[in-house]
């Protein structure tokens, strides 16, 4: 009735159009209207400082220095102790380690020769030994090579598989928009391949190197034996190289490949998680965990996987710090220990947790490079993650796009309990170019797109600490 009262076209479009615009906005927007000032001004702050800083990224440069972290080597030790370090100097209210047992593997020599009388070809082989792989005594292993697809290929040679190399040559899916999901569909043939190969009597397996990025480097990850079958060594090929080795079995099918590996496995040695926490004000009983791992392959230098998650952790810590955010739960940062080949260290925690009073109503893992944000992945149910999804709005100083269903990482799923388990996303196009190679090095990654990982993950630890879940 008010619209009729209204004189003139002028004053009936000055009504109109922002109640439209008000209407639309909350029928269509995909996130609930939300007015919090001060939350808003303390994500602008925290994205701020972290861009201001480039704490993260400094930090990140001297873990890097340290070289490869593969558990039980003497550079792991050194990063832990880099690591505790860095929380004492920060200040925080409790920092400790907790040990736990973890493999201690070493690579050595690796060497892989093609050899086809046939063609009078003999060409060295760009190869790295996959983790955990057995070696060949000091002898080079000999033998003629079956080329499979998958592993419905591999059961359909049988027999013939008998003391000859199996050579998985399965591409990366690169029509796939989503990597990870592209690493699925290959990586098990990496993981599992040894096991299937040894039960037709295989002499070893060779295995295309799960990488979106076609050049001469291989990429090393662990790899699964069976105690029920004979152990045979393992290792990754470029993908330039598997296409030429594929290339010359259908000239010579009878060819030959030479495998030297020097590959050992130690007696267990004692790592240890570092973690370090701020306490809570208001609920210190309520703890929001930031994690990621410590260790990383023996090959790089483990900038993005997962330097760049520690330091993604630890930056948590220090925004809160300098900013004198004072959080009405507790922040506890735990970097794991062996995730790589392992994970000896998410199940020491959450053993410990499991038989502390501590409850964790978040815990947030920082496991997928140091690349520019895109989201938060999610377990948790509907009710909480609606709320989280209210809070969209806020997260978008930090380039947070969403929040949805989705797995967290490999050490924060062990925990039980928890009201939510987060997994940080970020942009993953060029992440498996790096991943477990010698690619993944300091100058690989870009101190803005490190730094807003930092801040987006310390804006969803801020709000979670000041509203709950």
């Amino acid at each position: 009735m008010l619209i009729f009262q209204l004189k003139g076209v002028t004053a009936l479009k000055k009504f109109i159009f922002p109640v439209l615009v008000f209407f639309t906005t909350v029928l269509f927007s995909q996130t609930p209207l939300i007015n919090d000032s001060k939350s808003e001004e303390v994500v602008k702050k925290i994205v701020s400082t972290s861009l201001e800083n480039w704490t993260s990224y400094k930090w990140l440069g001297e873990l890097c220095k340290i070289g490869p972290r593969l558990s039980g080597s003497d550079n792991s030790v050194k990063a832990i102790k880099w690591a505790k370090a860095k929380m004492e100097s920060m200040e925080l209210d409790s920092v400790w380690l907790q040990p736990c047992k973890v493999p201690h593997w070493i690579r050595g020599e690796e060497r892989a020769l093609l050899i086809s009388d046939k063609l009078n070809l003999y060409k060295e082989l760009k190869i790295t030994a996959l983790g955990g792989s057995v070696g060949t005594e000091g002898e080079k292993l000999i033998a003629q090579v079956i080329e499979v697809r998958n592993f419905d290929e591999l059961k359909k040679y049988g027999d013939k598989i008998k003391d000859k190399f199996v050579f998985y040559n399965v591409p990366f899916a690169d029509t796939l928009i989503n990597t990870f999901a592209a690493y699925g569909r290959g990586v098990r043939y990496r993981v599992y391949g040894a096991i299937e190969a040894a039960k037709y009597g295989a002499a070893g397996v060779i295995v295309r190197s799960v990488t979106s990025k076609y050049d001469s480097i291989p990429h090393t990850g662990v790899m699964l034996y069976a105690d029920s079958l004979r152990k045979i060594p393992g290792v990754a090929i470029s993908q330039q190289d598997a296409d030429f080795l594929s290339d010359i079995i259908h000239l010579d099918n009878s060819l030959q490949v030479g495998l030297k590996l020097g590959c050992k496995n130690l007696p267990e040695s004692t790592s240890y998680n570092i973690i370090g926490e701020i306490r809570g004000s208001e609920h210190p009983e309520e703890i929001i965990l930031v994690g990621a791992h410590h260790d990383s392959w023996d090959v790089g230098q483990g900038a993005h996987d997962d330097g760049a998650g520690v330091v993604h952790s630890l930056g948590v810590l220090s925004l809160f710090k300098k900013l004198n955010i004072k959080p009405k739960r507790t922040i506890r940062c735990v970097l794991f220990a062996n995730e790589e080949n392992g994970s000896r260290g998410a199940k020491a925690y959450a053993e410990f947790v499991q038989n502390s009073n501590g409850k964790h109503i978040a815990a947030i893992e920082s496991d997928r490079g140091g690349f520019t944000p895109r989201g938060f992945h999610v377990t948790t149910d509907s009710l909480t993650l609606k709320k989280l999804q209210e809070w969209s709005p806020l997260l978008s100083s930090a380039l947070i796009d969403w929040i949805r269903p989705g797995g967290s990482g490999a050490d924060v799923s062990k925990l039980k309990n928890v009201k939510a388990l987060f997994g940080f996303v970020p942009d993953g196009q060029r992440y498996f170019d790096l991943h477990h190679s010698a690619h993944d090095t300091f100058d690989k990654v870009h101190p803005r797109e490190l730094e807003l990982g930092t801040a987006a993950i310390a804006s969803l630890v801020y709000l979670i600490a000041e509203k709950g879940l």
